[in-house]
């Protein structure tokens, strides 16, 4: 029996979902393509996967009706959300509908593929730890407790929620450089107030309380033309 992960395509255009399913299918993974929701569901029902890559404008059910029934059905299988609008509210009800990740077309296979490695690590369960502690900077982050605590002294410091959701997302992917528009669209849409506060000023707010030095950041790097980086500490 085939023991690579299974993931399904979900894409009506046949060139293009070829290309996808050839592509990851090179990636050591087990690839089926799916031209629509009946096809779906036919996939899921018979040998469910642990990822499905999802376009949102599918003709009859679009994208975001099958997140629903997949998340309905499963929480453990990894969604993906592919779009061709750059329309940020249509990634953001991507999300809300229960999807994990969106990439938006044209998109580089590199970048897909991270995408679902990353997406694989959480659902999976080899993803880091999200819940207990985790080093970050000079502080520790209590993702239980939903608060930073200084290790020198245990003096504990709430977090809003949007602090809090933007670190989580640091801590669940170290050593990856991600997009401001990802982490801007990724925290959202728990609260409003990532609409009007650009994610760099978000960044800069955390540095005050996690960076030993925040003008010379080691823990949350800017990463040029891209956006910033978690990088653990060592000791």
């Amino acid at each position: 029996m085939d023991q690579r992960p299974h993931l399904v395509v979900v894409e009506d255009e046949p060139a293009q979902r070829q290309l996808l399913v050839d592509y990851l299918s090179k990636q050591n993974f087990r690839v089926s393509g799916a031209e629509n929701g009946t096809a779906l569901r036919r996939l899921v029902e018979r040998d469910a996967p642990v990822l499905v890559l999802l376009d949102i404008g599918l003709p009859g059910e679009d994208g975001f009706t099958l997140a629903r029934w997949i998340r309905e059905r499963s929480g453990r299988i990894g969604i993906i959300m592919v779009t061709a609008s750059g329309d940020t509210v249509d990634r953001v009800v991507g999300l809300e509908t229960g999807a994990d990740d969106y990439i938006a077309k044209p998109f580089d296979p590199r970048e897909l593929l991270a995408r679902v490695k990353s997406v694989l690590r959480r659902t999976t369960g080899a993803a880091p730890k999200t819940s207990g502690r985790v080093r970050i900077g000079r502080r520790v982050l209590d993702l239980d407790q939903r608060l930073l605590i200084d290790p020198a002294d245990g003096r504990e410091e709430t977090l809003t929620a949007s602090e809090f959701d933007l670190l989580k997302v640091f801590v669940e992917n170290p050593n990856r450089p991600l997009n401001r528009d990802w982490l801007l669209e990724v925290t959202a849409h728990r609260e409003m107030e990532a609409f009007d506060r650009a994610i760099d000023l978000r960044v800069t707010r955390l540095r005050k309380k996690i960076e030993a030095d925040p003008s010379h950041p080691d823990a949350i790097r800017t990463v040029r033309g891209v956006g910033y980086m978690f990088v653990p500490p060592k000791d």
